[in-house]
């Protein structure tokens, strides 16, 4: 990446662009799988602590990985692991998703641990960031803040009833909606229907609170039809199904043509 603090740095740098950005999604604790998506088209990959099996040991491994591509890299956390994000921004990453944020103090606890201060309290010992953004100490320090981007997982009804107050914590960079758990909490538990009726509205109005606090939007996607509706209706950030899926996909489409 010729942008400065190279991968490290790439996010922002691409948030700040005004172009879309799809992400690869991989639960697999296996560096060659992500290293192979952001070999591919991907804009950036994400490494999924919640619902994948990547912990602090795998993601630390894959990071340097992703960059040699010059893309820079994601982390999901799990819920309320909040505690992981200074380390994660410590080892390399771009950006943090953090799931279930559905109160400010959610936000405000969340922010608290990515940004140094006056936004924060994250404690300093950047090394292996250091080393992959090729900036110095205190140029770090004065601009981790910027590219350090911190997206709250909006999914649940207290969240969206929130949804303003969460956009206006200081050191929350975007939002990032979780369609499959938001359609369960808007039909009450009664079925998952991420593309619904219900879901197209909400994502209406979050785009809307989003783009009038001057923030960024992302979502998941499980498909490419609808990644490239996403795109078209304004969304930052695209995560574009996951590794698991993609391998199941890539595997039924060849013994398909293999076997006529």
């Amino acid at each position: 990446m010729a942008e400065r603090g190279g991968a490290v740095a790439a996010l922002a740098a691409r948030f700040r662009e005004g172009r879309p950005l799809v992400t690869a999604w991989c639960g697999i604790p296996e560096p060659a799988v992500a290293g192979l998506l952001a070999a591919e088209g991907f804009d950036a990959v994400t490494l999924d602590m919640q619902h994948g099996a990547h912990d602090f040991d795998s993601i630390n491994r894959t990071i340097a990985l992703v960059a040699a591509r010059g893309k820079p890299t994601l982390a999901r956390v799990p819920v309320g692991g909040f505690a992981t994000v200074s380390r994660l921004f410590d080892a390399g990453v771009s950006g943090v998703i953090a799931p279930m944020v559905n109160t400010v103090e959610d936000a405000r606890r969340f922010a608290a641990l990515a940004k140094y201060p006056p936004l924060g309290e994250r404690s300093w010992g950047p090394a292996p960031a250091l080393a992959l953004s090729g900036l110095s100490p205190d140029t770090y320090l004065r601009e981790a803040n910027g590219f350090c981007q911190t997206l709250a997982m909006i999914e649940t009804r207290e969240a969206l009833a929130a949804l303003d107050d969460i956009l206006a914590v200081d050191g929350i960079d975007g939002i990032f909606i979780g369609p499959s758990d938001l359609s369960i909490a808007l039909s009450n538990g009664a079925g998952l229907d991420p593309d619904g009726a219900a879901v197209r509205d909400a994502l209406k109005h979050a785009m809307a609170r989003t783009r009038s606090a001057g923030k960024r939007i992302g979502i998941y996607s499980l498909s490419g039809p609808r990644t490239r509706e996403l795109i078209g209706e304004g969304f930052d950030l695209i995560a574009l199904s996951g590794d698991g899926a993609l391998l199941r996909a890539g595997a039924a489409a060849a013994l398909r043509e293999a076997r006529g």
